[in-house]
């Protein structure tokens, strides 16, 4: 029979053992404090979900640019490429801890169940072999990062929620052209890029025989980029579902362009509308032709402005950019100025290559008239206030009605005509009856307009017409100021946008604003009239007077409307 210790004994041990514990957990933070700071201020990890399927020693070096700030991959090399590209790959990675690959690989396909099923599997092995990462990303080898990790972890520690563009697949317009919802109640078996007859044959046979097919009931489809940034617990809930509902997982098999839909249709089915932000956290562009924009050596401090993680693609012959870009994800302490420009900026430079008429002519208006004994007036001007306070002034000295820019602005008051007027598409595009109702609301012959000087279709369309078409042009200075301050309204800068930045964009936008008066001299319209901010007062009268077929005493007071080119 065991002896009890004696209760002050048994006291003693436990106090002791409570110093030890005391003294062990005391020196782990005395030795680790930087260490648990360090973990407690950079609460988010990632788990970059990497698609590849070429150049190996780029994917080796994102890899390792990537992890070196304590973050994950998780790699699926596509089963088509070369086997030694894959085999150098896990080579020059196999130490490192903070990297692994889908347990299995496949043979990916554009618009293919295939490019699904290899993310599933890249995303699975990286939920079981990083259990520390809070923020699955989806990227490809073109993608590379244009912020710090630290900035990465900071915006995502910012905001509890899964970045991912999900719109409704049938009433969104995501799709512009081609098959829509075609692509979910047709079973698609093939390749539509390497097996075009078969997928095209297969997909008219079902259309004749009425071979559809339901949507799954419980499920909305939703559609948006690929390029996705999403928690935990989202992932986690995703590949639970995917083992449940097999129903669902037939269904996206035989869909075309999967990769589009099938992650943005069950975020928005498991998870809460308040924790979901509907962007992408890649900053990509698509040209008139539907082909990604491709970044190069130059375009640095224009990818580090935007409100974006990572930027795609990047082309390979931009070694500068992604050196540089490179170096950049594991800096300290590095200030962003965000001023998201990017789109708009692009839209401008490149729209200024392929000047045209936007609209073409309805057939239904090629033979209409705005009337051959009708007038109208069109007033032309850069400065849209310029030309509002002329117009407010002709309406003093005479009782021609005068509308501001109807075709510019879609807040410019005009009288209901039936919806024709609701929106500036409308306007332009049945412009001359619009303008033929006009002419009978106000129950007059003579109109007075302005325009944009970008609107030369809108002009070459109304001297075409029957009716008498004068216009008068205001040619005014531009100071940098007003030239900076018209970069800011139509979306090319934006506040925080550097002064240097601004200093390269200003020659451009001052000679595109040159290019766009010159186009109207070039058109040689007739009864064309012009009048100068640098001129005098008689001068431009003179020009008034000509043009609104008034007195000269009227056509000074005109001119001379106090405060007239003011800024």
């Amino acid at each position: 029979m065991c002896q009890q210790a004696p209760a002050n004994a048994v006291t003693t041990r436990i106090t002791g053992k409570l110093r030890f514990i005391h003294r062990l957990f005391t020196t782990i933070y005395e030795n680790n404090t930087s260490q648990i700071r360090y973990f407690v201020s950079q609460m988010a990890k990632i788990a970059y979900i990497l698609l590849c399927h070429k150049d190996p020693d780029a994917i080796i070096q994102q890899a390792e640019r990537l992890t070196a700030a304590g973050d994950f991959m998780s790699i699926h090399f596509d089963a088509r490429a070369k086997p030694e590209h894959f085999r150098r790959i896990q080579s020059a990675l196999a130490d490192n801890p903070n990297v692994t690959f889908a347990r299995k690989r496949i043979k990916c396909g554009w618009g293919e169940w295939s490019l699904v099923q290899a993310t599933l599997h890249a995303v699975e092995a990286a939920a079981d072999q990083f259990p520390r990462a809070t923020h699955f990303y989806m990227l490809s080898g073109d993608c590379m990062a244009i912020k710090t990790a630290e900035y990465a972890h900071d915006f995502l520690d910012a905001n509890d929620v899964d970045y991912v563009e999900s719109f409704d697949f049938l009433e969104s317009d995501w799709i512009k052209t081609g098959m829509k919802k075609e692509r979910l109640i047709y079973r698609h078996f093939f390749n539509e890029r390497t097996q075009k007859w078969r997928f095209y044959t297969s997909y008219r046979l079902q259309q004749k025989f009425g071979l559809t097919r339901e949507i799954p009931a419980d499920i909305q489809i939703q559609i948006g980029s690929q390029w996705w940034c999403l928690r935990r617990r989202t992932i986690e809930r995703i590949i639970e579902f995917t083992r449940e509902r097999k129903d669902v997982m037939r269904f996206f098999r035989t869909t075309w362009i999967p990769d589009e839909t099938f992650f943005q249709t069950l975020v928005r089915h498991l998870i809460p509308e308040t924790q979901i932000s509907t962007r992408t956290l890649t900053f990509l562009m698509f040209s008139d032709y539907g082909m990604p924009v491709t970044f190069y050596d130059d375009h640095y401090d224009l990818l580090l402005s935007q409100d974006f993680l990572f930027a795609r693609k990047i082309s390979p012959e931009a070694k500068d950019l992604k050196a540089r870009l490179g170096r950049l994800y594991a800096e300290k302490d590095v200030h962003f100025q965000i001023s998201n420009e990017g789109l708009s900026l692009f839209q401008f430079l490149t729209g200024r290559g392929r000047i045209g008429r936007r609209f073409a002519m309805r057939f239904w208006e090629t033979e209409s008239s705005l009337g051959r004994e009708r007038e109208l007036l069109i007033v032309v001007c850069k400065k849209w206030h310029v030309a509002k306070r002329l117009l407010e002034q002709i309406r003093k000295v005479t009782n021609v009605p005068a509308i501001e820019y109807l075709f510019n602005e879609e807040s410019t008051e005009i009288p209901d005509l039936g919806g024709i007027q609701s929106t500036l598409e409308k306007r332009t595009r049945h412009r001359r009856a619009l303008m033929r109702m006009l002419f009978e609301y106000y129950e007059t012959d003579r109109l007075i307009v302005c325009m944009d000087p970008s609107n030369l279709d809108l002009m070459n369309d109304f001297f075409s017409d029957r009716s008498k078409t004068r216009m008068l042009e205001i040619e005014c200075h531009f100071s940098e100021d007003y030239l900076i301050g018209h970069a800011r309204r139509v979306g090319l800068a934006g506040e925080r946008t550097s002064q240097e930045t601004l200093m390269r964009l200003l020659p451009t936008i001052r000679n595109d604003l040159v290019y766009e008066s010159d186009r109207i001299r070039d058109s040689e319209f007739s009864n064309f009239y012009r009048i100068l901010e640098t001129a005098p007062a008689e001068d431009n009268a003179e020009k008034i007077a000509a043009f609104l077929s008034i007195s000269p005493d009227q056509a000074m007071e005109v001119a001379t409307a106090p405060h007239l080119f003011a800024d």
